[in-house]
């Protein structure tokens, strides 16, 4: 045996940790999801994540997050606590695996994710200011319930009203239906998204026209009953076209033409986005998707012809009825992304559509691209 050669490496390891441990800026900060009073998660400049559980029986600990797992370290008083490397700015979903069990950080606030209710942080970005809580004018966002009879269930829609909503009863708004991603919910926009807080900053420095913005569950399953009917693509589109619009037109104060109705949605939202409006255009004319399109997950050519029926033949015609196509995307999400919004920008630009686009810089398939988005679409929607 090479006693020499183990030492050396025992060394190189013990120096390698060393020096990780001493390269970890230690100005750690509580996150701004976490629960009230709680010390963990903290996050430092560097945009590493730490979290301290306590847990004396347990064998082994790990921090879930971005795809890695890091081991946590116990102390004599059985705290684990431990760091990640660093993240990109954004929000992040995450959990806690002990002993094999994947759980939510008990010091975190939980959001719906994943399709799951978990953990999840905020890392700082250098333009948070957009979304910030500021002291302006606020809308309000309300719970609408209601019974849907394409699924046989309730369901739930949260609606945010401007803040000038209550101030002129006889004046009446466009409406813009924004929906979540794959493996999140009706919560999402309001809660991860802060859509709210996003239009409320937009609207109080005059940027963005103020509207109705409608955030629904954008999964829907047919009910298996005598009457039911399958006009639609799929289960949601009924539930959009025949209840939902119905309904927000019946209760709020409205404009309902075309000229004044709006849709996006991020990733799985945005295939329903544009599956959906292209499927009426007699009720939509401001379309956009975030991080996604209509031929996800496909990204070799397409085909106008063929293509949602030959929706896209006719682009001169197209560019009559849409007064504005939006798509957006962060530059460094993963595959199939970028390849499945670069078949159907091709395919736009072959057939003259007209479209804008945005690049998030430096975000991935996560919220502050999509936070972004909604940011960069509002300024330019009902305009």
């Amino acid at each position: 045996m090479n006693y020499k050669y183990l030492l050396f490496v025992f060394a190189t390891a013990f120096v390698c940790q060393l020096n990780m441990a001493q390269s970890v800026v230690e100005d750690f900060k509580p996150s701004s999801v976490n629960q009230p009073g709680k010390l963990f998660p903290q996050v430092n400049s560097e945009g590493r994540v730490r979290v301290s559980i306590p847990a004396s029986e347990a064998q082994k600990v790990q921090l879930d997050i971005g795809g890695v797992k890091y081991d946590l370290k116990k102390d004599e008083k059985g705290v684990w606590t431990g760091e990640s490397a660093p993240q990109v700015e954004g929000f992040h979903y995450y959990q806690l695996n002990v002993d094999g069990a994947s759980v939510p950080d008990p010091g975190s606030l939980y959001f719906y994710g994943a399709s799951r209710w978990g953990s999840a942080i905020e890392i700082p970005a250098p333009d948070q200011d957009f979304y910030a809580l500021k002291d302006v004018p606020h809308g309000l966002v309300s719970q609408k319930l209601y019974f849907s009879k394409v699924t046989n269930s309730w369901r739930r829609c949260f609606i945010y009203t401007p803040a000038e909503y209550d101030k002129n009863p006889s004046k009446r708004y466009p409406v813009l239906y924004l929906q979540h991603g794959s493996g999140e919910d009706e919560t999402g926009w309001p809660t991860q998204g802060k859509a709210n807080l996003i239009l409320d900053n937009l609207m109080a420095a005059k940027k963005a026209v103020p509207m109705i913005v409608v955030m629904d569950n954008g999964y829907a399953t047919k009910a298996q009953t005598a009457d039911a009917k399958s006009k639609g693509a799929f289960p949601f589109e009924e539930v959009m076209i025949d209840e939902i619009i119905p309904m927000i037109d019946a209760s709020f104060r409205t404009l309902t033409d075309r000229e004044h109705r709006a849709m996006a949605g991020l990733s799985m939202g945005a295939n329903q986005t544009i599956t959906i409006t292209m499927n009426n255009l007699d009720k939509f004319s401001y379309i956009a998707g975030f991080s996604g399109t209509s031929n996800y997950p496909r990204t070799d050519v397409i085909d106008p012809a063929t293509f949602m029926g030959g929706k896209f033949k006719d682009g001169a015609a197209l560019n009559k009825q849409i007064k504005l196509f939006w798509l957006g995307l962060g530059t460094t999400e993963p595959a199939p992304f970028p390849g499945s919004v670069k078949a159907f920008r091709n395919m736009l630009e072959k057939q003259g559509v007209k479209y804008t686009y945005y690049e998030s810089p430096g975000t991935a398939h996560e919220w502050l691209t999509w936070r972004r988005d909604l940011n960069q679409f509002a300024t330019l929607v009902f305009k």
